[in-house]
């Protein structure tokens, strides 16, 4: 469990964190594939390339950066996302724990691999700002979370004692990176996308839900 007398600062992923990863799941894994041909009227069989392509930049910046993709593609990805738009949402109780976290009175900062634009579209549809003190976004700084140079730069812009700071993120490679940082407080979530089945990680705690958490509930936490 969580000491909250231990902890000054949370540091918190939006995608699979705080939202339900369904959304950008089916987006660029489905829904982008598809329109894509449809827009440059290609053989169905583009989809699939379309797919690997996305893939093969996951954990650069570029995989997050939806100028990039615009560029790359030669679509608008934000209008596209507008065109699923209903399937953002939050995942469970996550606005209990932001509105728990709001009174209890530590720092709490989103620390999101989304780039600006993916924050302009899902902050007004989700409520999430009025409860968080910063919103940082790797694009601000050049580098995902997965590498140590997003760490250093948080850090700077956004002064934080490692040893008492609380990170929450559903990517395995990017909890591993904050603690190579010497965050001290991490847990992963043990099911990030609602339409697949629950997982755990070898290395960090996971969470079913955020009320696990908190002072006062004492259901155990899977290693």
């Amino acid at each position: 469990m969580i000491d909250w007398r231990a902890i000054d600062t949370v540091l918190l992923d939006m995608d699979g964190t705080l939202l339900d990863l369904h959304f950008d799941s089916h987006f660029w894994l489905e829904h982008l594939p598809r329109r894509y041909v449809e827009l440059h009227q290609l053989d169905e069989a583009t989809q699939e390339r379309v797919r690997a392509k996305v893939i093969g930049e996951q954990g650069t910046l570029n995989w997050y950066s939806l100028d990039y993709w615009s560029r790359e593609l030669d679509v608008d990805v934000v209008a596209l996302k507008r065109e699923i738009q209903h399937l953002i949402g939050l995942r469970s109780d996550a606005l209990d724990f932001l509105r728990w976290l709001k009174q209890a009175h530590p720092r709490v900062v989103l620390a999101t691999n989304a780039d600006r634009a993916s924050l302009a579209l899902k902050l007004p549809l989700t409520g999430l700002e009025p409860y968080l003190d910063a919103i940082v976004s790797s694009a601000d700084f050049g580098a995902p979370k997965e590498e140590q140079v997003f760490w250093t730069r948080l850090q700077e812009v956004e002064p934080f004692v490692p040893a008492r700071t609380l990170f929450i993120d559903d990517n395995p490679r990017v909890l591993e990176s904050a603690r190579q940082f010497g965050i001290r407080h991490l847990l992963g979530i043990k099911q990030p996308n609602s339409q697949r089945p629950e997982r755990e990680l070898e290395e960090f705690i996971t969470l079913d839900t955020f009320a696990t958490i908190l002072p006062g509930n004492e259901p155990p936490l899977t290693p």
